[in-house]
């Protein structure tokens, strides 16, 4: 007799965002980021929700995106009504609190923590966009670091009258 293991099948992070949501958002990352062609700034996109997804199923972790995945969050932050639809659907409202960046203060093992939490809620990490601060491989704008947790840190939830999804 034989045992085969199957791998978990991986979610599909499009099932979080509508089409129209995934459009918006990615042009705003191909508004801030001219030349993108539409594919790459749809990946970092999808890369960004999985990252936000990652902070909603781990929330006391120190999570943080790469420099191309945090272009990404921040149009997806500025389209707050996705971002409020992403929270319900996640049943958790992650916080942003953007830093000037200070490499002294990078922790190196936090890009990997963060691919592992990503695997963890279910999906798959593009890896060529979670590279270090400084390969710029894929030219973006985005130029901040995220402050550590707390009840508003990067990666965790306000305690106080979001509620599980968040504000409206």
């Amino acid at each position: 007799m034989s045992i085969t293991v199957m791998a978990p099948v991986a979610r599909d992070v499009r099932d979080l965002l509508t089409a129209e949501e995934l459009a918006a958002v990615t042009t705003t990352v191909q508004l801030s980021n001219p030349g993108t062609a539409v594919e790459l700034a749809e990946r970092i996109v999808l890369e960004a929700v999985k990252f936000e997804a990652a902070c909603a199923a781990s929330p006391t972790l120190r999570l943080t995106p790469s420099r191309v995945v945090d272009e990404g969050w921040h149009a997806l932050i500025l389209h707050t009504r996705v971002k409020a639809n992403l929270a319900s659907r996640l049943g958790y409202f992650v916080h942003h609190v953007p830093e000037a960046p200070d490499p002294g203060r990078r922790d190196v093992d936090a890009l990997l923590l963060t691919q592992t939490a990503i695997e963890g809620a279910g999906y798959v990490p593009d890896p060529k966009l979670w590279a270090g601060p400084t390969d710029t491989t894929i030219p973006v704008a985005a130029s901040c670091q995220h402050s550590p947790g707390g009840p508003e840190g990067s990666c965790t939830g306000s305690g106080e009258g979001d509620g599980p999804s968040g504000p409206n």
